[in-house]
């Protein structure tokens, strides 16, 4: 197994080779301030899921040896499943637009576009000063952080997929996340009534993850409708801008949620639902497997899934759930405990439309470390 300081030796290589491949019409867009813990880094720490311009140079605009190299970046930083997840989500863009009718443009010239996922490197790669890179589109953020040659943080990782249940010849379904979903229905189904009813929060599921794409994660967070989920404040074209507010506006209302709704669901210091450590055996094994489908997604030696081999660390993980437990129905859970908050939801689009993100909400963009090391190395 490779450790974090050979990841980031690769991540370098990989990054090196890719910028040197750059003209200077490109090096603008695909690189960024070195990191810190101050207001230069604040682009680093903006990322996003929904489609819009996610920062850096998109893959339309790189030549086959260009994106080949931005490519094996993005592999360094991944698991083999990982990143065949990743992948899959990008060539997924087509089939999303042939279930809209290849129209949908988001002021865009396609909406649904396989080629507008960014690359941007921020500093220096390699040597012992921090610096990263993001990796973005529709449906995929990728940040990493590397610090002293070693690599240090990967969150947030965001996974989407939309159709996330789509036809293969044969009969068989395509379902990129089909565990990251399966396991934890199962796992709350599993639970005793008196526990699955702790755990359901809300037998409506909001339209999207509380968070959203905040930089920080913050008691109280709430769902952020969609047309606020977007680089610009509004588009320039106004159809296009009335179109976004539309969709948006129907998603909301088939949510349905209120106040008191919003409530039972906003994120809280204190984790709500059923915590691992009122479980029996079989349950912290299904919880252990979907940690695994968050934590397994970059490599081993960066991933903190072995610490959950530890009964006592997964005791404080809790699991809370709102919406129906009923496949194919709208739903929503979360994963929370010390440093570790996983969001899921698969409720738009008749519930064919997922979204996944594993967070670290004291560390999200390695901002502990970069403060530390900002202390050690004053300039």
């Amino acid at each position: 197994m490779s450790t974090p300081t050979e990841i980031a030796s690769a991540m370098a290589d990989a990054a090196t080779t890719w910028l040197d491949l750059l003209d200077e019409g490109q090096r603008p867009d695909a690189t960024g301030d070195a990191p810190a813990d101050d207001g230069s880094d604040a682009e680093r720490r903006r990322w996003f899921y929904t489609p819009t311009d996610h920062g850096g140079l998109d893959l339309h605009r790189q030549s086959p040896t260009q994106q080949r190299a931005a490519m094996r970046l993005v592999a360094t930083g991944l698991s083999e499943a990982g990143y065949v997840t990743v992948a899959t989500t990008m060539g997924l863009e087509n089939v999303l637009d042939r279930v809209e009718g290849f129209v949908t443009r988001f002021d865009r010239e396609r909406g649904r576009d396989p080629g507008l996922y960014y690359l941007r490197v921020f500093g220096e790669p390699g040597g012992e000063a921090p610096w990263g890179w993001r990796f973005g589109g529709h449906h995929v953020s990728l940040n990493n952080l590397v610090v002293g040659g070693e690599l240090v943080a990967v969150t947030p990782c965001f996974m989407g997929a939309d159709p996330a249940s789509s036809p293969l010849l044969g009969g068989a379904p395509h379902r990129p996340l089909a565990r990251v979903e399966d396991l934890a229905r199962e796992l709350v189904a599993s639970l005793p009534t008196p526990l699955r009813d702790r755990a359901v929060l809300n037998r409506k599921a909001p339209s999207d993850f509380v968070t959203a794409n905040r930089t920080v994660v913050s008691e109280g967070d709430r769902v952020i409708p969609l047309a606020g989920i977007w680089r610009d404040e509004r588009f320039a074209d106004d159809e296009e801008q009335a179109k976004l507010q539309t969709l948006s506006d129907a998603i909301d209302e088939a949510a349905d949620y209120d106040e008191a709704d919003h409530a039972s669901v906003e994120l809280t210091r204190s984790p709500r639902g059923v915590p691992a450590a009122e479980m029996d055996e079989r349950q912290r094994q299904l919880l252990r497997a979907l940690l695994g489908t968050y934590l397994g997604r970059v490599p081993e030696a960066v991933s903190p899934l072995a610490d959950y081999d530890d009964e006592a660390a997964l005791d404080a993980v809790h699991v809370a759930w709102a919406g129906s437990l009923q496949e194919g129905e709208p739903h929503y859970y979360r994963l929370q405990g010390p440093r570790l908050l996983v969001e899921w939801d698969n409720t738009q689009r008749g519930a064919n439309h997922a979204h996944s993100v594993w967070r670290d909400p004291e560390a999200d963009f390695g901002m502990d470390v970069l403060a530390s090391h900002h202390a050690d190395h004053p300039h």
